[in-house]
């Protein structure tokens, strides 16, 4: 199985910034997909951006586009979520995800491996 563990999330006023980072261990993920996903109460959990461990193609919500960046280094084992202009709608627990199946355009349903989450708060 794959391990992932995330961390940068905090509280910060709307227009600040955070960085998410998400350690991966485990067997082989290298070949995979890494997407980082979000989830506010009582909403479904929404994709975010992905980016492939291998070629480094991105993909980005429509939401975030321009706001967010999504980058990975492959000797530390870590992707890394950059958020710039937070928004109040922009909080909610954090997830980096990964797995086999997953793709760049993929929906959390592809996705078998999932992190415990960090909680994003911006505030107006």
């Amino acid at each position: 199985q794959v391990q992932l563990v995330e961390s940068g999330g905090g509280l910060v006023q709307a227009g600040g910034s955070l960085r998410l980072s998400c350690a991966a261990s485990g067997r082989t993920f290298k070949s995979y997909v890494l997407g980082w996903f979000r989830q506010a109460p009582g909403e479904e959990r929404e994709f975010v951006a992905a980016v492939s461990w291998s070629g480094g193609s991105t993909h980005y919500a429509d939401s975030v586009k321009g706001r967010f960046t999504i980058s990975r280094d492959n000797a530390k084992n870590t992707v890394y979520q950059q958020m710039n202009s937070l928004k109040p709608e922009d909080t909610a627990v954090y997830y980096c995800a990964t797995g086999p199946l997953a793709v760049v355009t993929g929906t959390p349903r592809t996705y078998s491996y999932w992190g415990q989450g960090t909680q994003v708060t911006v505030s107006s």
